[in-house]
């Protein structure tokens, strides 16, 4: 039986992780019923769900089980939950650092406001980190479908938290609408105040996506970004410039944006030097976490124990974490690869 490391305990960063996303299944089905809510039955029988939402209709689905899946957080005590598991989660998977993005727009209404949200969930992230041992940050991300002026608001939110626990200013939601050349101002707001600027481009949309946040956003980081493998020479210019991607297999494929997890062209990235973070996205709907991103990756693509090792550096480099942090996670990662394989491929591979 082959032998190969065990991916668990292969220290890496979680670039892209979402806030609502990030909730256990369990954690949703126990929420519900406590408050008496009907959940359809993609969230219970069927789930994970099926999410082709490569069209309208099936980004819609995609979109409503998600804000059911928000509703049901309701107290504080429900986000204090989500946001520990959410480590406890990433600690199992060998995470050493995770971003954790939000919209607190989502929430605001039910939370006093935007501000307080924010506050809220940095103590959360606070305490988790605290509890767990894992390193935690947030990432504050502004919804495309929303008016332009409401991810200024967001930005200055961001810009003012920047240094107490907010590293990231970003953009989500369905690339295919909104007019990303309008977002532009929250962005300048984002860069001035030093926080990491991280869109969401090149998923449901193309490499044109990709081109249009590098040069109108000024992003430095880019959630997905995977179709940048359509162009050449988009793919050297985020190489030379060492932009990485926060790439989601899982994802990729349910959404419906590659038929299947060996059609993902990570291979591709990787020969073109391109810095790549594996990301679970929204394990709630997709069914994957941290390390099985890796396991799926290495199984499709029949990736070497150098090669994960690689992209686990990656993602440390492309975190917003101290130099000196970094430092001693890329030393971990060198004697992760530099000790003997421990458990047979198959088993490793039926623990995620």
């Amino acid at each position: 039986m082959t032998q190969r490391r065990d991916l668990r305990s292969l220290p890496k960063a979680h670039l892209h992780l979402h806030f609502t996303g990030s909730m256990r299944h369990e954690t949703l089905l126990e929420l519900a019923a406590r408050d008496g809510h009907h959940l359809p039955d993609a969230l219970v029988d069927d789930w994970p769900p099926q999410l082709s939402a490569s069209d309208e209709k099936g980004w819609f689905r995609f979109q409503r089980l998600y804000d059911i899946a928000r509703s049901v957080l309701r107290t504080e005590g429900d986000v204090r939950r989500l946001v520990l598991e959410a480590a406890q989660d990433d600690r199992a998977d060998g995470a050493v650092r995770t971003e954790i993005q939000v919209d607190p727009s989502g929430y605001a209404a039910k939370f006093g406001g935007i501000t307080a949200f924010t506050e809220l969930v940095l103590d959360a992230v606070s305490d988790a980190a605290a509890t767990t041992g894992l390193d935690m940050a947030v990432t504050l991300a502004a919804n495309r479908t929303r008016h332009p002026l409401d991810a200024r608001a967001l930005a200055r939110l961001a810009a003012q938290y920047a240094g107490r626990g907010v590293v990231g200013f970003g953009l989500s939601n369905d690339e295919r609408r909104g007019d990303t050349l309008e977002f532009a101002g929250a962005f300048r707001i984002a860069d001035r105040a030093g926080l990491m600027l991280a869109p969401h481009a090149g998923e449901l949309l193309g490499a044109q996506s990709v081109r249009t946040c590098l040069e109108s956003l000024g992003a430095n980081r880019l959630g997905h970004g995977i179709r940048a493998s359509e162009d050449p020479a988009l793919l050297d210019e985020i190489a030379s410039r060492g932009i990485t991607l926060e790439v989601c297999p899982v994802s990729n494929v349910s959404l419906g944006v590659y038929s299947d997890l060996s059609s993902v062209p990570l291979p591709q990235l990787m020969e073109a030097g391109v810095s790549v973070a594996l990301g679970s996205d929204d394990p709630l709907l997709f069914g994957a976490r941290l390390a099985s991103q890796y396991a799926t990756m290495r199984a499709a693509h029949e990736l070497t124990d150098s090669q994960l090792a690689e992209l686990a550096k990656s993602s440390v480099h492309g975190s917003t974490a101290s130099q000196s942090d970094k430092d001693v996670w890329l030393q971990d990662i060198d004697q992760w690869l530099a000790d003997d394989p421990q458990e047979p491929l198959a088993t490793s591979l039926a623990h995620l």
